[in-house]
């Protein structure tokens, strides 16, 4: 125990053990917190490194986000390939098929299929049909993508070329040729040749699709598809025609060789092709018969546009008007184009209408061009870019042929929904059509458009408005006073275009117009429109000798704000100065050098250069030299006025329906069409010869319809049928031409069948007696008549024109079947010697029925009801049908009655002023002994209100009786005439009296008519003076003062009249103003005012006139109406009877 003690003072072991295990316990916890230190930072240095990584996962993640949608759909694609990669690659064909369903979904979507090539390809020696069906459209889409792969499967390829199924044959080889390598061009023609001869049409058509592949891939081929090509051509599967002649397009549209012997069977099979191929045909046939035929336009030929005769009536109008022309006989050929081609106007599909648009507007004749125009106006229906098309050709076409589009003026109104450009083009149509008859309409028209919200229009239609001021002189005035008022419009756009049309027309008459040119100096500080002050300028610089006050002053405004002018401004600023320099040098001198000093400065090069110019030219000095002296000759030369013409006159350089003519500028591959051949080549090409032999069924067919031999039809006993049938197909009487009018169901034997007819008209000629005879017992009432008619054809005229007239289409006797018609008439010829003494005294009494009861009865042949016989397609009619017949005594019961706002009361009284002037309306000399005079009665018509009544004297100056005198045919032929009863015998020296009734529908255009004998027919017409178109009308001043202030601007008509000193008091007044107009007398409170009231007879459109007494000798005529252009002849026929003594 002591051992374990220790002595005081000294550390026991213990204590040195426990000191040396605290030491040991501190050393290790500075060790352990060393350890812990490092620990940290090694955490911490952790923590900011996955920081630093953190923030860069969220940046990521960000941009991630932005893309999202796209690589969700890019790996839901991917996934969704790989499903169907792994359907494609499985061994169930249901799941292939489905597959391939689900690729060709993707596919019509717009989806992108093409990474999944490879494992279709791999399927494609499968012999499931579908599947095939499914992996030949997927290959024609990616097969020119993916060449490398689909050149693997072109064995493939080939052996379905063999398969039974058509659809597999054709998808193979549409794939085949979509392969867009050079290597492969010898199995594709091998391909397509065998194809060719392929029993299906459909595999045909595929190969005539593959001919245009193969020539844009390898152009040497052309020879070798040519043969193939001629090989479709005779194909006679409306299936294969279509895309054959497109081929034919592309490849050797030179070659019209081939065409030769297809010509007749394209034209007969054309309307079952599909539409897109009947376009396609429609185009190469029209570049065709520019090559084949001779024009049918030509100026000796008795087309004509008024004409409604054809050519087959020349001999007939050769003795009516003595006219020498040689008659045109059209070719066969070309009018079995044109007959085959009329049914296709009432396609649905708006190509092929404007096709035959334009093939019958390049070929047809000049009256027959019409047929299109209801067509072309059905197509406005349609959408905006068809309309902008159709606008576009029918402007072009309006330019040539007013006529056409004329009744249809309606159709052509601007509608609010209208585009801007579809306005225009409306607003270019119905410039176009404006004339004397219809100026009225269109301005008050154009008066509308002036206030529309669309600045473009407004501006276009001062424009059209100015075009019609020049092309029609009578409204000129009227339109000039309508655009002055123009100039106080609140929108600076229709001033601006007011005053630069009123620039224009100024230049026709500028001496009679010096107090306008004073009125648009005043506006000069208000308008801002740099066009329009520069127009102001070139008229002061002008006309400055015409207002030498006013001139100066407005160079002094000019030189003012000249550098803050447009640079159009500033060059007619200098000519301005410079021309008031050579005129008025003194007042002008100052300012002239001033302008020309700020020119001299100028930014623009073309200002400086002007400025220079002019000095030296006006301003005399050493160096200017001999043109000085020719300063005022250059610069004061008198302008022609400026024409101002249509956007659209010149694009008939290019064929209608084209891009060409849409750009006004040729398109690439634009082909133009060629000149009519001045000699007809030889129309035997187109014959086909016969190799098979006739059909027994074909014979009898042929029985039924007799051919029209050449000695038949101008002989007398066909006279009827001359008329009957002018303008059809068989006119030319050759018998190949009745073969070519076969319906197209029968079109794939037309070469045959014209052979047959041709080798076999003997025997026709044999049997036209017997067959005549069995169709004559079997026929109706109608065909009885019809026999009755061609018996007693020399006899009867007026039954002749009846006949004529019923018969007259002959695109629809073309198209008819005549069978019946064609055996009465066979019958007729031949047993006429029998039969004419029986029935002489039936045809007699026929015949005078007939023509008495024709003139009252005015009715077309036929009504063809079709896609065209619209309600809003009719032409429009001057006023409301009325009761044709209205008695007197119902007449004077109505009298003062009136619907109108204005309530005027008809005067039915006869004129008191003196005898009634009495016109000729055919020499005695003129008739063969025949005279007729007639003159206006100025009495209502009791035929129809809307006539004007006139009166003829006809006498007989011959020394023999003339029988039957009435009222032939009319042109134009929509012309309302209430012919008078016809005169059955006019003795020796006798004269009648007859009245009739003329629709002249207030215009002063001629109606002209035929006047008939038994004998002979002349041609006469029946002018109206304008005044005659009117009835007189009671008025109070107040009611007149009231309507007269509803008619100014563009409706109001003015002029300074010159009287003679017999002239002014106000009987004489009264008396001259009713011996020019049918008018009534307004009474007036006012000494010095003359005022009368009439309404057109026609449309009942109000006419005031009103004469102011200035003086002595003169005063101011005003004519207030919305028939502009007869106020215009009005004042001019009024002035003259005041004038005179």
């Amino acid at each position: 125990m002591y051992s374990l003690g220790a002595p005081e003072g000294t550390p026991s072991s213990s204590q040195k053990i426990l000191v040396s295990w605290t030491d040991g316990c501190m050393d290790v916890n500075l060790l352990s917190l060393r350890s812990e230190a490092a620990g940290a930072v090694r955490t911490a240095l952790t923590s900011a490194e996955h920081l630093q990584l953190s923030l860069k996962a969220g940046l990521s993640q960000e941009e991630r986000a932005l893309t999202l949608h796209a690589g969700g759909a890019k790996k839901a694609r991917n996934d969704g390939n790989e499903d169907l990669k792994e359907m494609l690659e499985s061994n169930k064909e249901s799941l292939k098929l489905e597959a391939m369903k689900r690729i060709v979904g993707l596919i019509a979507k717009g989806k992108n299929a093409s990474e999944l090539f490879p494992a279709v390809v791999k399927n494609v020696a499968s012999k499931n049909i579908e599947l095939k069906k499914l992996l030949y459209v997927y290959l024609v889409r990616y097969a020119e993508e993916q060449q490398d792969l689909a050149l693997l499967s072109i064995s493939t390829f080939q052996r379905a070329l063999k398969d039974p199924n058509q659809l597999i044959r054709a998808s193979a080889l549409r794939v085949l040729s979509s392969i867009r390598v050079p290597i492969i061009v010898p199995i594709m023609m091998l391909a397509i040749k065998e194809a060719a001869s392929d029993l299906s049409p459909y595999v045909r058509k595929t190969s005539a699709h593959a001919i245009q592949k193969l020539y844009s891939l390898d152009p040497e081929q052309k020879e070798q598809l040519i043969e193939v090509i001629e090989k479709l051509l005779k194909d006679k599967s409306t299936l294969v025609a279509g895309s054959v002649v497109m081929a034919f397009e592309e490849v050797c549209p030179d070659r019209i060789d081939l065409i030769h012997k297809n010509y007749r069977k394209l034209c007969n099979l054309l309307v079952d092709v599909e539409e897109w191929g009947q376009v396609v045909i429609i185009s190469m046939l029209t570049r065709y018969a520019r090559t084949q035929f001779i024009s049918p336009w030509k100026e000796g030929a008795v087309f004509d546009e008024n004409d409604v005769k054809t050519f087959y009536d020349s001999d007939s109008e050769e003795k009516r008007c003595q006219t020498d022309a040689k008659p045109y006989i059209m070719d066969p050929d070309h009018r079995l184009l044109l007959r085959n081609t009329k049914p296709l106007l009432q396609s649905r599909n708006t190509a092929v209408v404007m096709s035959v648009a334009q093939l019958y507007w390049h070929l047809a004749p000049k009256q027959e061009v019409g047929v299109v125009t209801k067509s072309l106006v059905r197509l406005l229906r349609s959408h905006r870019e068809v309309q902008y098309v159709v606008l576009q050709n029918i402007a072009t076409m309006s330019i040539q042929r007013k006529g056409m589009f004329e009744p249809f003026m309606k159709s052509f109104y601007v509608r609010s929904t209208d585009t801007t450009h579809i306005k225009t083009l409306k607003l270019e149509i119905l410039t176009n059509l404006a004339n004397e008859a219809n100026i009225s309409t269109i301005l008050r028209e154009f008066q509308t458009y002036v206030k529309s919200q669309d600045k473009a229009f407004a501006a276009a239609t001062i424009q059209a408005i100015g075009r019609c001021a020049t092309n029609i002189s009578e409204v000129t005035d009227t339109c000039l006073n309508g655009l002055v008022l123009l100039l106080s419009n609140r929108d600076e756009g229709v001033v601006a275009e007011s005053v630069v049309v009123i620039r224009r027309l100024l230049q026709t008459q500028p001496t009679q117009h010096s107090e306008i040119i004073k009125h648009m100096a005043k506006l000069f500080d208000k308008i801002t429109v740099s066009t329009a002050r520069a127009s102001i300028l070139w008229l002061m610089g002008e006309y400055c000798e015409r207002v030498p006050r006013i001139a100066p002053d407005v160079l002094r405004k000019i030189a003012n704000t000249f550098t803050a002018e447009e640079d159009i401004v500033k060059l007619q600023a200098v000519n301005l100065a410079a021309k008031l320099y050579l005129t008025n040098s003194k007042q002008t001198k100052l300012l002239t050098q001033y302008i020309l000093n700020l020119g001299k400065y100028d930014q623009s090069y073309d200002i400086r250069d002007r400025t220079r110019f002019i000095r030296q030219l006006i301003v005399p000095s050493d160096k200017s030299g001999a043109l000085n002296k020719y300063a005022r000759r250059i610069l004061l030369a008198p302008k022609p006025a400026p024409v101002l013409e249509s956007a659209f006159k010149d694009r008939d350089r290019y064929q209608l329906g084209t891009l060409s003519h849409s750009l006004n500028s040729k398109a690439a591959g634009y082909q133009e069409l060629s000149d009519w051949p001045t000699v007809a080549p030889d129309q035997s090409v187109r014959n086909v010869e016969v190799i098979e032999p006739v059909n027994e069924w074909a014979a009898l067919v042929g029985k039924s319809k007799p051919p029209a031999s050449d000695d038949k039809f101008y002989s007398d006993e066909e006279d009827d049928k001359k008329e009957q049938t002018s303008g059809s197909s068989d006119d030319d009487g050759s018998s190949s031409s009745t073969s070519s009018s076969t319906s197209s169901s029968s079109s794939e034997e037309s070469g045959s069948a014209s052979e047959e007819e041709e080798d076999s008209s003997d025997e026709f000629d044999k049997s036209s007696t017997d067959s005549g005879k069995s169709s004559g017992q079997s026929s109706d009432s109608e065909s009885e008549q019809k026999k009755t008619t061609n018996k007693n054809t020399q006899k009867v005229q007026a039954e002749k024109r009846t006949h004529n007239h019923a018969d007259s289409d002959s695109d629809e006797n073309a198209e008819r079947p005549m069978a019946k018609a064609s055996s009465s008439s066979s019958e007729s010829a031949t047993s006429d010697s029998d039969s004419d003494s029986e029935q002489d005294s039936a045809a007699k009494q026929k015949r005078k029925s007939n023509v008495k009861s024709k003139p009252k009865v005015e009715k077309k042949s036929k009504m063809e009801v079709s896609l065209l016989d619209l309600d809003d397609f009719s032409p429009t009619p001057a006023n409301t049908v009325k009761s044709s017949v209205v008695s007197p005594s119902l007449l004077s019961d109505l009298e003062g009655l009136s619907l109108s706002g204005i309530a005027p009361t008809m005067q039915v009284a006869t004129p008191t002023f003196g005898l009634v002037k009495t016109l000729e309306l055919l020499h005695h000399m003129t008739g063969k002994g025949l005279s007729a005079k007639y003159h206006f009665p100025r009495q209502p018509c009791l035929y129809q209100p809307s006539m004007v009544a006139v009166q003829v004297t006809l006498t007989n100056c011959s020394d023999r009786s003339l029988e039957e005198i009435h009222i032939g045919e009319r042109s134009p032929a929509s012309l309302k005439i209430h012919c008078f009863n016809t005169v059955e015998r006019l003795e020796p020296e006798a004269s009648v009296t007859v009245s009739m009734g003329v629709d002249f529908s207030d215009s002063t255009q001629a109606a002209n008519f035929e006047l008939c004998t038994k004998e002979d027919r002349f041609c006469v017409f029946i002018q109206p003076a304008v005044g005659e178109l009117l009835m007189p009308c009671s008025l109070t001043e107040q009611d007149f003062c009231k309507e007269q202030g509803k008619l100014l601007g563009m409706n109001e008509t003015s002029a300074t009249v010159a009287m003679a000193t017999s002239n002014t008091s106000s009987q004489a007044i009264t008396k001259r103003v009713l011996s020019v107009a049918n008018v009534g007398v307004v009474a007036s409170s006012e000494g010095r005012l003359h005022r009368f009231a009439g309404q057109t007879v026609s449309s009942q459109v109000l006419v005031l006139v009103q004469l102011e007494m200035k003086d002595s000798s003169g005063g101011l005529l005003t004519i207030s109406t919305e028939k502009s252009v007869m106020a215009s002849m009005l004042l001019r026929d009024l002035k003259q009877a005041l004038a005179q003594a």
